[in-house]
């Protein structure tokens, strides 16, 4: 018996083309021997199926299916590709966990706790995980640019808190441009985390649960042709993306040691990818994706392709996870 796979895509935060370009390599590839996929578009002013022809099927939202010709179809299945809110932050994780319909992505608690980027550092500190120096703004908060070039030093990072894929984040040289850096930041999020420049390797560590077992999968490292790792550079060409990273065995040891770390001690499962920065030859821990990129492009699937590990079967064994 086939089942279907609701794969959701779009989302209501600046990432939602990514998340069209995921969501739709997602569907192209899943085996149709098994699996009956359909491509639900979600939106802030509408949630639809769109079929083949490109035509559009509201969702009923009470029990997340849909009526096709008179037919009514439930899933068996959700496939998150939606980056950012609502698929990122833990709303649609609470909402299908509400109505008991298995999905890909971690849960509503570890999709929050991630999402939030001064939560979930505070959360690791206290297991040994290094991070950036850091110092945080709501909206409304006075702004001492004295106090935070002392608690960060300069250059610094100005970054929107709970925003993905490089939004709202600016690299500030000069004490003159952080409010500038604050007000970009700010339009993205009404919090904001600002944390001190670590100059090092800059390495993205894949870990997924593969076959009932955490993974790790070869590590990426990033050299970006701009001043840092932005949006150019993860989805305009603007970097290189080096699998495996030059990494000394050492180094390499201690980063996924530490990704398998940080993955369990936040109960993680399905898809991960956190950034890590050396420092004094030390892993510092920048962020967690929990729904990382997922075309061929894709820093993920790179890795996946590096440990044997096809699109296919990486998408076939996220549902076989959730349908156990």
């Amino acid at each position: 018996m086939k089942k279907n796979i609701a794969i959701i895509m779009g989302g209501y935060s600046s990432e939602y083309k990514i998340s069209l370009t995921s969501g739709n390599v997602v569907f192209e590839t899943l085996d149709r021997d098994k699996y009956n996929p359909y491509r639900i578009h979600i939106f802030k002013d509408k949630w639809v199926y769109v079929d083949e022809e490109n035509m559009e099927f509201p969702i009923d939202k009470n029990d997340f299916s849909i009526n096709v010709d008179s037919f009514k179809i439930n899933f068996d299945c959700v496939f998150n590709a939606i980056h950012g809110s609502p698929g990122e932050d833990g709303y649609m994780q609470g909402y299908f966990e509400l109505l008991g319909i298995p999905h890909t992505s971690c849960s509503m608690y570890q999709a929050q706790i991630t999402f939030n980027k001064r939560d979930c550092l505070s959360i690791l500190k206290p297991y040994g995980i290094k991070t950036a120096a850091s110092y945080y703004l709501n909206m409304g908060d006075t702004i001492d640019e004295a106090a935070i070039v002392k608690a960060v030093g300069l250059p610094c990072f100005v970054k929107a808190n709970k925003a993905g894929s490089s939004f709202g984040v600016t690299k500030v040289h000069k004490k003159e441009n952080l409010q500038h850096a604050i007000d970009v930041a700010f339009k993205e999020d009404d919090e904001i985390i600002i944390e001190s420049f670590l100059d090092g390797t800059e390495v993205s560590v894949g870990v997924i649960t593969y076959k009932g077992e955490t993974k790790v999968l070869p590590i990426t490292e990033i050299v970006s042709e701009n001043d840092f790792f932005d949006y150019e550079a993860k989805y305009l060409g603007k970097s290189q993306e080096i699998t495996p990273a030059r990494l000394t065995p050492e180094q390499e040891d201690k980063v996924n040691v530490l990704a398998k770390k940080v993955y369990e001690v936040l109960r993680m499962t399905g898809f991960s990818r956190s950034e890590y920065i050396f420092k004094d030859d030390e892993p510092h821990l920048l962020e967690i994706n929990t729904v990382p990129g997922l075309t061929k492009e894709s820093i993920l699937p790179q890795q996946a392709e590096a440990a044997g590990i096809s699109l296919s079967d990486l998408f076939d064994n996220a549902i076989k996870e959730v349908l156990k």
